[in-house]
């Protein structure tokens, strides 16, 4: 069988450090590929090379459809190929409605003056209902969910390959983390629709960091590690534990480490009476050294609470004690809950965490320019040195201050914001999705640095609807429904599992028998 994509002895070198090194892959017709590998390992310069945005080094080969194509891929030329991509991302204006956005990349191509919009609309919806999809032509992106934005850019990345394939095929669809910021609900929305599309003929690449995503949808996967070949694998024959040691090269930790919660002491933080948005008069507490995990299903509430506590949406009532200090949640804002040694590490680390254009050395610190570096002078040597030590600390690659925020992976990228957070020794740490888009080896060592702020005595929240990760790291897990917490796992209750037939069973009740 002649292969939808196969790329040969790929290679890429940036100066003197080579990222790929003589890597091959081959997607088969109608096959959805995974491909695999920790931060670092070479997975999205692999795809930048194969959708045109770099060139390969000399030496490497790109079939697609059996036919030989010349390299480096002149800009844009990919997808008349056959190759189109949806980023993490999306690349979708929310301020356009959804046919605007699904007509951007032929606008420039015809005369905009002479469409008719009522015929684009009938037809986008035309192309939604062919997918089995009950999405507005007319609504403006912004207001739609994140399952139905991500169906939105996928659609059209595949209507697009077959407006400009030049006829070498049913084309190859890369998906380059689609999933992290959908809710766990909606993951198995997006594989349905990834299924129809591979049903009419497409290939899909299928890039992910989570482990039993790739094993559900995928056939076969490539792994990648340190910018080489590790292995092709036939993903529904492989175990999850032979994945993770092809992708790091070792087996990961068997066992959760055991609880260092200073049993019987007084309760270092206290929350009481906390309503606003869909939370209503919640109560907790938490021991010094303690992590609390914060789940539920989507719209239950626990999304909310670690804004809430640090002030950054409103709250209507409620207190937070932190040891001796008790504050009015109504009248917390970031900058106090900051001063009183509240902390928060949020999910969407590009839009919330970090300024992606300004060095590492700028971003992790921020919180400490006026306590550890002179606050009436900015000395960059001094500024420098200490991000270097953090990145030292952290595990950050390549530990280079001095480069932008952006040219780092998702995984060290989150080690910075981690890092720029934790150096300030902390009493409380809030915590939302803390390994979202994070690779199976960097979120060790994210656990590892949460740990060990505990281990100074911060207490730890942790929101999350990543119960493989609730189940690693936390003492607690509170299981929220109807903006209540409806249950409480301890001990050997918390597994990913028993997390989820609570969060599913509506939160009712203890799990008794799990």
């Amino acid at each position: 069988m002649t292969a939808a994509l196969q790329a040969r002895h790929v290679s890429k070198t940036f100066g003197g450090n080579r990222v790929l090194d003589d890597v091959s892959l081959a997607i088969e017709p109608g096959e959805v590929h995974g491909l695999l590998g920790q931060n670092g390992s070479g997975k999205s310069t692999l795809i930048k090379i194969l959708a045109g945005y770099q060139d390969a080094d000399p030496g490497a080969e790109l079939l697609i459809g059996g036919h030989r194509v010349a390299l480096p891929l002149p800009s844009g030329q990919s997808q008349s190929l056959g190759i189109s991509t949806v980023h993490q991302h999306l690349a979708l204006i929310p301020s356009l409605s959804v046919v605007e956005n699904m007509l951007l990349g032929r606008l420039g191509r015809s005369n905009a003056m002479a469409l008719s919009w009522r015929k684009a609309r009938a037809e986008c919806a035309a192309v939604f209902q062919r997918y089995g999809l009950e999405i507005d032509p007319a609504a403006t992106v912004s207001g739609l969910s994140a399952i139905e934005r991500a169906m939105v850019a996928i659609v059209r990345a595949v209507e697009d390959l077959g407006l400009r394939s030049s006829g070498s095929g049913p084309g190859v669809l890369i998906l380059d983390e689609p999933t992290p910021f959908l809710p766990k609900q909606d993951v198995e929305t997006l594989f349905a629709l990834v299924r129809r599309i591979v049903a009419r003929g497409a290939s899909v690449l299928f890039v992910s960091h989570d482990i039993d995503e790739v094993r559900e949808i995928t056939d076969r996967a490539t792994v990648l590690r340190d910018g080489r070949l590790a292995g092709t694998i036939d993903t529904k024959a492989s175990s999850r534990d032979e994945i993770i040691k092809l992708i790091i090269g070792r087996a990961l930790r068997a066992d959760r480490p055991a609880s260092e919660v200073a049993q019987g002491a007084p309760a270092k933080v206290a929350v009481t009476g906390l309503s606003g948005g869909g939370v209503k008069g919640v109560d907790f507490d938490l021991q010094p050294g303690e992590i609390l995990g914060l789940t539920g299903l989507l719209g239950s509430g626990f999304e909310s609470v670690v804004y809430m506590l640090y002030g950054a949406i409103p709250r209507t009532t409620g207190t937070l004690r932190i040891e001796d200090e008790t504050t009015p949640l109504a009248e917390a804002t970031p900058a106090r809950s900051i001063a009183a040694g509240t902390v928060l590490i949020p999910g969407d680390r590009n839009a919330r965490a970090a300024i992606g254009i300004l060095p590492i050395a700028d971003n992790v610190t921020m919180p400490v320019l006026s306590r550890k570096l002179n606050k009436w002078f900015v000395r960059r040597g001094p500024m420098h040195q200490l991000a270097q030590d953090l990145g030292r600390q952290f595990g950050v690659v390549p530990n280079r201050p001095e480069q932008p925020l952006s040219s780092l992976s998702g995984g060290n990228a989150q080690k910075v914001v981690i890092a720029k957070w934790l150096q300030t020794d902390p009493r409380l740490i809030l915590l939302d999705e803390p390994t979202q888009g994070v690779d199976v080896g960097a979120r060790e060592l994210v656990f590892d640095a949460i740990r060990g702020a505990t281990r100074k005595g911060a207490a730890v929240i942790c929101a999350s609807s990543d119960y493989e990760q609730l189940a690693m790291l936390c003492d607690r897990v509170l299981v929220f429904a109807d903006g209540r917490v409806g249950a409480e796992l301890n001990g050997e209750q918390i597994s990913k599992q028993s997390i989820a037939e609570t969060c599913l069973r509506g939160a009712s009740k203890l799990p008794d028998a799990l």
